[in-house]
């Protein structure tokens, strides 16, 4: 019997190439865009899991949070829904949860990444505060 692990994502690690420092937000993005950035970026860099060639998926993902949350203000300004706008956020919002998780941004990536520790943790950690 073979064992397929089609639609299992390995387990998150630190990286050893991680980054230690944020690098700075991305003239281009919108303001939307650069919040998100400037709240997830100390997160992805404290869990050791972004390195430089990661830079351009975290951009894509703020790019999609920021464009999502430009609709919805857009979308709450007018009288009437625009369908063809909120199918367009809708997709941003899906591209948005699918990076997110590639970078243990959701709950369950980040119990991939060890994230959420147990209480029975016995390791000698010295980077643990």
């Amino acid at each position: 019997m073979s064992v397929h692990s089609r639609g299992v994502k390995p387990p998150l690690s630190p990286d050893a190439e991680a980054l230690t420092k944020a690098p700075p937000v991305p003239k281009y993005l919108s303001a939307h865009a650069k919040a998100e950035w400037k709240r997830i970026m100390p997160q992805l860099i404290a869990r050791r899991v972004i390195t430089k060639a990661d830079q351009g998926g975290v951009e894509n993902y703020c790019v999609a949070v920021g464009a999502a949350r430009t609709i919805s203000d857009n979308l709450s300004a007018g009288a009437l829904p625009d369908l063809k706008m909120s199918r367009l956020q809708i997709s941003y919002m899906q591209t948005a949860r699918q990076l997110a998780a590639e970078y243990g941004l959701t709950p369950t990536s980040r119990a991939r990444i060890g994230a959420v520790q147990s209480d029975d943790d016995d390791a000698d950690n010295p980077l643990a505060v």
